[in-house]
């Protein structure tokens, strides 16, 4: 499903190289649930964002669903993201002048659907998530858990089979982040691929399997990472 071959990224700040990522190879398989754990500045959201075809590589070959990212235009980027790929963020990202409904609604845009299409895939997705009661609540109406479900009800509503969540409970409570560790679970117990990022490591032991990223390079195993 995800396969990435030596990839290397690097940043300038100032006077300053950041190799953000150092010969990063991984790959992931169809219905995996796969962690990425890593402490701030590791290079996991580097490769969160190279994943999700957010960011491109200097080099190495990235390989999504039997598509090689480097040679897809600007256009089939947008396209990948929109149809291949559902983000969960940290922050959630909703916009408070829209409903529930709405929000998980209006990436669908992108897909060129009917109005009548996007708000059955919305409303399903909604209730998917447990939260058919509150399509019409805005977030500022919902609990930061009812918030972060409407965000992957977001993402699950493009279709998508993957899902790439960052921190998706770095802003809850420990109930609430239960909570959507749950539901995360269910759906990779539904089929889906999920590549979940993490600074902690009691949230990546949930995972199937764990990658652990220090200074840009991937490890198996957190005792590999250290040892380096």
């Amino acid at each position: 499903m995800l396969l990435l071959e030596h990839i290397y990224k690097t940043y300038y700040v100032g006077d300053e190289t950041v190799h953000a990522l150092d010969d990063a190879s991984l790959h992931v398989k169809p219905k995996e649930f796969v962690a990425i754990c890593g402490p701030s500045g590791s290079g996991k959201t580097t490769l969160m964002n190279v994943m999700g075809c957010l960011d491109l590589p200097d080099s190495g070959r990235y390989i999504l669903d039997g598509v090689n990212i480097a040679e897809c235009t600007d256009k089939e980027l947008s396209l990948i993201r929109s149809e291949k790929i559902g983000f969960v963020f940290q922050q959630f990202n909703l916009l408070d002048s829209m409903s529930a409904l709405e929000n998980v609604e209006l990436p669908l845009i992108y897909q060129k659907l009917s109005q009548k299409e996007r708000i059955e895939r919305a409303k399903a997705a909604l209730d998917q998530v447990g939260l058919g009661n509150r399509m019409q609540h805005r977030p500022s109406q919902l609990s930061g858990g009812q918030q972060q479900r409407v965000a992957i009800a977001r993402a699950l509503a493009s279709d998508s089979r993957v899902i790439l969540a960052d921190e998706p409970t770095g802003n809850l409570d420990s109930k609430s982040g239960m909570d959507i560790m749950r539901l995360i679970h269910r759906l990779s117990d539904e089929g889906y691929t999920i590549v979940l990022i993490t600074h902690n490591d009691e949230i990546a032991r949930q995972s199937q399997r764990t990658v652990y990223v220090r200074d840009g390079r991937l490890y198996r195993s957190l005792e590999e990472a250290e040892l380096v």
